[in-house]
Order: structure tokens, then C-alpha cells, then sequence
């Protein structure tokens, strides 16, 4: 049998002879995307199983109360990171205009030594990109 490339890992692997579209290799990885790449078509395409999704995320919510509470107190840094992309997402959804100068100020400072600033999350506005941690410091001018 010949054997044909993953779409996500590149590997080869031998199909499985009951599959003949088979695209993607059994690494759980691979099976992970593919899983992950068919909901977000699903979710997409049939209302019924975008329905069906919500009611059984609704009733997760409310058998677990206070999980998303706790996890925010245990992870202050997601919390911080998920506060900056939303208000991003809330930002894009009532159509305000880009506005360059939330990502950085191009001016330099002037200053005789380094002073930390503090730590910042770089959120891309225009790339589909993660955030980026980053600590910023003043430059003394030469």
C-alpha cells in the first residue's frame, strides 16, 4: 500500500484502507487538529450542532459554578493576557477604527540610565498572532 503524507505533521504514513480520504496520520497531535479543524467547520455550517454545543457548554457552566473564578485567581497572568485580547475582540466587534498608536509610541525618551517600566503584553491588532510578553525599558540617550 502506498503510503501518503500527513497535512500536519508532514510524516508518511500507510492510510488506513477503510478511510479513503485519509489526510492526516493517527500521532494524537495530527488527531487533535484534525478534530479541532471538522468542529470549527461544523460549528460553522450546521446550526443545530452549533446550538447543541452552546446548551452543553451552558450546562457544564453551571454543574462546575466558580471554576472560572478560581482559575483566574490561580493564573493572574492569563487572566491579565485574556482582559487585554478582549477588550481587543470588543474593540474590532462595534467597528472602531485601527488605532496604530495602541501598540506602541514611536518617540524615544531621554534619560541618564535604564529604568524598567514594566512588563507589557504586545497584542498583535493586524497579524493572527499569540501575544507577547515583553518588558520595557527607558534607553539613555547617546
Amino acid at each position: 500500500m502506498e503510503r501518503i503524507q500527513c497535512c500536519h505533521c508532514g510524516g508518511f504514513f500507510p492510510p488506513s484502507p477503510r478511510h479513503r480520504n485519509q489526510a492526516y496520520c493517527m500521532k494524537p497531535q495530527c488527531r487533535r487538529v484534525r478534530r479541532a479543524i471538522w468542529q470549527r467547520h461544523k460549528m460553522k455550517t450546521d446550526p443545530d450542532y452549533r446550538l447543541n454545543q452552546g446548551l452543553s457548554q451552558k450546562q457544564w457552566v453551571r454543574a462546575n459554578a466558580g471554576y472560572w473564578k478560581a482559575y483566574r485567581q490561580k493564573n493572574p497572568d492569563k487572566a491579565q493576557r485574556n482582559r487585554i485580547l478582549q477588550t481587543i475582540r470588543n474593540r474590532k466587534a462595534r467597528g472602531q477604527p485601527f488605532d496604530p498608536s495602541l501598540i506602541a509610541k514611536m518617540g524615544a525618551s531621554k534619560s541618564d540610565s535604564f529604568e524598567v517600566l514594566g512588563q507589557f503584553w504586545m497584542v498583535p491588532v493586524i497579524a493572527k498572532m499569540d501575544a507577547l510578553r515583553v518588558n520595557i525599558l527607558k534607553i539613555p540617550a547617546l
